[in-house]
């Protein structure tokens, strides 16, 4: 290992820890991203072997740099608590597990857990596409979706701390089975993982027309968001239907998030917005159609401009809090 230059300004690791994957980044005090290590997470999804996964992502960036960290901030696809248990992750199906202490114990550095989707939201609000505004909501479409909503200057968090599951809108209420204990949710039709159900039900009712999806996957049961995403750019037709009503449940969505929370600024992010881009225009272009005049009135829907280092810089930033 190299030897640790000597910090002149104060260094934080950030990490994403989604329902597959884990992102682990050092950030300088000004945002700035000086190395970032991406891996999958362990199949079990066991806890500790996944805090494993989370050490040897640390041991890379501080390695690789030769630096050192002041605090590590995490942001978990999960329901989390002010003292960093996470206490519901359908995603990754954990209960009630002393992350933050588990964290602080094994690397030796103070720790500070948030929800994945509002460190997202405080990188892309502090440092990317919603910079400089006071009011901005934020949605992430991913393997699921989540959400933040900024308002007046201030993160919301609610009483309970589980402000911003934008995902768990209900759309149609007896719908979709979602992860969560309700049906409907918005997240139930257009999150990842939920493409991916529509998109093997859309192919066992009409073969013919699947297809290319299938031979795309390998067989039906393996066909994925991105595979859907990968046959729209090709050209299939019932990818494009996909895509088509998937933008138009997204969009269902940020309406109610529009006449709610009323943002300046709508960002849309996530892996399968970076894969299907052009879902951002579908969104672009119902929203106004929609949503109440006063609230799109001076309203833009912008891409993220994170991409995916958005959890972890959003997360480096807020570990500052706890590094100071």
């Amino acid at each position: 290992m190299m030897a640790p230059k000597k910090i002149t300004e104060p260094l934080t690791l950030g990490v994403d820890l989604g329902g597959t994957k884990v992102n682990v980044a050092l950030v300088d005090a000004s945002g700035r991203l000086l190395l970032a290590y991406h891996s999958l997470i362990h199949a079990s999804k066991e806890p500790n072997r996944v805090i494993a996964d989370i050490h040897a992502g640390v041991d890379v960036c501080l390695s690789k740099t030769g630096l050192e960290a002041e605090a590590l901030g995490i942001g978990v696809a999960a329901q989390v608590d002010l003292a960093g248990v996470v206490h519901g992750s359908p995603n990754l199906r954990w209960r009630n597990f002393p992350l933050k202490k588990e964290l602080e114990k094994q690397l030796g550095l103070p720790v500070l857990v948030t929800n994945d989707v509002r460190a997202a939201t405080w990188g892309e609000w502090r440092y990317g596409a919603g910079k400089g505004v006071d009011d901005l909501a934020v949605l992430f479409v991913g393997t699921g979706i989540g959400g933040g909503v900024i308002s007046g200057g201030e993160v919301l968090s609610g009483c309970s701390n589980a402000a911003g599951e934008l995902g768990h809108i209900t759309l149609v209420y007896g719908g979709r089975k979602c992860r969560c204990p309700n049906r409907g949710c918005l997240e139930a039709y257009a999150g990842g993982w939920a493409i991916a159900e529509r998109a093997q039900e859309a192919i066992r009712a009409a073969p013919e027309e699947g297809r290319c999806l299938a031979y795309l996957a390998g067989g039906v049961d393996h066909v994925t968001a991105a595979t859907v995403g990968r046959a729209y750019h090709e050209g299939d037709l019932l990818a494009r239907t996909l895509v088509e009503e998937t933008g138009r449940f997204l969009a269902a969505g940020a309406v109610s998030i529009v006449n709610v929370f009323s943002p300046c600024v709508l960002v849309l992010g996530g892996g399968v917005v970076e894969g299907i881009p052009e879902l951002i225009q579908i969104v672009d272009d119902i929203v106004p159609t929609m949503a109440l005049e006063a609230a799109v009135e001076k309203m833009k829907i912008v891409k993220a401009a994170l991409g995916a280092d958005a959890g972890a810089i959003g997360a480096a930033t807020l570990a500052q809090k706890v590094s100071r």
